[in-house]
């Protein structure tokens, strides 16, 4: 007899991706739930509590009995629903949230986040390598397809540079972008090849015209506008034979390699605020995974544990270490840093769907 299981989703697509990849791996049905917020609710943050005040009952699907065995969710939001209808249901439903919860990581059964989120190594924590996102590649192959005559003028290897912008505890600043226009040049001069370089919505002006100024003239610029119908990305995802991804920018990198393709990260530098902030997300790294092969390693996973009940103000407990997520898709092979040859061969991802079904299924093998 398989858990009556439901999932509750809300607007936020990239969010819903990650729960649907795990929904369709699960070998037994799954009632989806979704969730419509009121006004005051849709950007703003509701206090965090088990309750359905938040949500539009008129828009909503109907939240009401039988009440189910398991339910799967993500963000503060859903999971508030999540925690009303374990309330009804005499707390036996098991709740798995992915991502980092909003209050206490024990409200729930399981939680489910990627490594670049240090989070206390409670028993109920479960990390993955990569975060779960979802990647059209049907739509990623279609754009691709549009784009092949354009792309087919340019010489190969045809390279993309997709650049961010500032996120803590990074800078990006004239003199990254300097940096940026010398691997533009670098991608000519060595590789032979085309630089297209693409900007964000996070790319302030500064670096953009560094980049207008500097970029060698073979190279294709492009910089981004909201709405802009000639965005470039998802066509290069799927034509580009290599990617550089400026630091910040986990998502991108993620889905270059989600579509085995091969990737080199940019680093990004921090300022002095930014080198302080960088300290405490490596405090919360190695506090967070001890290896537990040694004494000290034992001592240590038991203060970690320690933490999550006096990080009052969540300074470690509610963090992100890029820099150390960098350096695990190196060590794991699934980049290099920016500058060194690409790997070109097929590399071997990790099977964090797998690892996460065999969890959940735990939940209930008693």
């Amino acid at each position: 007899m398989h858990p009556r299981t439901w999932v509750i989703l809300s607007d936020k697509q990239g969010d819903n991706g990650q729960v649907e990849t795990i929904v369709d791996a699960l070998p037994w049905p799954v009632e989806h739930k979704y969730v419509h917020m009121l006004p005051q609710w849709v950007l703003g943050k509701p206090r965090y509590r088990p309750s359905l005040d938040h949500i539009d009952p008129e828009q909503s699907d109907p939240i009401e009995g039988p009440w189910p065995d398991l339910i799967l969710t993500v963000g503060r939001r859903p999971s508030m629903v999540a925690l009303w209808i374990r309330q009804q249901s005499g707390n036996r439903t098991k709740i798995v949230l992915v991502g980092k919860p909003s209050g206490h990581m024990l409200d729930f059964s399981l939680v489910i986040a990627s490594a670049e989120n240090q989070m206390p190594p409670m028993d109920n924590f479960l990390p993955t390598t990569l975060p779960l996102m979802r990647i059209g590649e049907a739509d990623v192959a279609a754009e691709a397809e549009a784009w092949r005559e354009r792309f087919a003028r340019y010489d190969k290897p045809l390279i993309a540079i997709l650049i961010g912008g500032e996120t803590n505890p990074f800078i990006m600043n004239r003199k990254v972008a300097q940096d940026l226009v010398a691997t533009a040049h670098w991608v000519v001069d060595e590789l032979g090849g085309t630089p297209y370089v693409t900007t964000s919505r996070r790319t302030t002006a500064e670096v953009v015209d560094v980049l207008r100024q500097g970029l060698p003239p073979q190279a294709v610029f492009f910089q981004w506008q909201a709405g802009s119908p000639d965005n470039p990305y998802r066509a290069l995802l799927g034509s580009a034979d290599g990617f550089i991804v400026t630091g910040d920018s986990v998502s991108m990198m993620v889905e270059v390699i989600y579509l085995h393709k091969p990737l080199a990260i940019f680093p990004l530098p921090v300022g002095w605020l930014g080198g302080i902030d960088q300290l405490r997300r490596s405090l919360a790294h190695w506090l967070f995974n001890p290896r537990l092969q040694s004494f000290g390693d034992r001592l240590r996973h038991r203060l970690a544990r320690g933490v999550y009940y006096i990080d009052v103000f969540k300074i470690l407990c509610a963090t992100r270490d890029f820099r150390a997520f960098h350096r695990m898709l190196v060590r794991q092979g699934l980049a290099v840093w920016s500058g060194q040859p690409f790997n070109r061969g097929e590399t071997r991802m990790p099977d964090d769907v797998g690892v996460v079904i065999k969890r959940i299924e735990a939940l209930f093998s008693a």
